[in-house]
């Protein structure tokens, strides 16, 4: 049985669309979205790296 709600992180090497596409194949509507920026330390200071995107998804009744 599949979970009705999970999360799916946009990885480094796709697109938004491609990670949607994702979704869509495994049975699941993006019904959510959150980004954080991912930061590493430099010389001992935090520098951004990038952004980690994540959409929520929730199983299409079908």
């Amino acid at each position: 049985m599949s979970k009705k709600q999970i999360w799916y992180e946009v990885q480094e090497d796709e697109t938004i669309e491609q990670c949607l596409e994702r979704m869509e194949k495994d049975g699941y509507s993006a019904c959510g979205r959150k980004e954080e920026p991912v930061f590493h330390l430099v010389d001992g200071q935090p520098t951004y790296l990038r952004q980690k995107i994540q959409f929520k998804g929730m199983l299409r009744k079908e």
